[in-house]
């Protein structure tokens, strides 16, 4: 701690500062897009965890993420005061937390925050919380 202490500059993500320019310059169908059908489509993925990134920078959130050396990844790290908080986002109501829940025990978190189309919940040390209320999550 701080998390920003620990941000490696040679390796960062990108993100578009308009989910609706970055969905129509992708070419995306609108019904993709709005379709309550689970697709694997991994654009939409990468779509969701933009939103994500948009509600947090309008937050105020500074905007890390964390990578060990294999394949897990989670998409935020956040620090709530002392609290250092893995975030995952997930395109659907599916969703396995493998990466947030290696972090959660490596690090100590005291929760983690899984943001969904599931509804707000709190089981297993995961905060639910639906996509749409993604400006709920402050510091």
């Amino acid at each position: 701690m701080p998390i920003a202490a620990y941000a490696d500059l040679s390796d960062f993500k990108l993100y578009m500062a308009d989910v609706g320019l970055l969905t129509m310059k992708s070419g995306i169908a609108y019904q993709t897009v709005l379709s309550t059908i689970e697709q694997d489509n991994s654009f939409l993925g990468a779509l969701a965890e933009n939103y994500v990134a948009q509600q947090f920078k309008a937050n105020q959130i500074p905007l890390y993420y964390w990578k060990n050396d294999n394949t897990a990844e989670v998409d935020f790290v956040l620090q709530l005061g002392t609290d250092i908080i893995p975030v995952e986002v997930k395109k659907g109501k599916r969703n396995k937390a493998i990466s947030m829940n290696l972090f959660a025990k490596k690090y100590n978190a005291p929760y983690s925050i899984r943001i969904s189309q599931k509804h707000f919940g709190f089981d297993n040390n995961i905060k639910a919380v639906p996509l749409y209320a993604t400006f709920c999550i402050t510091k």
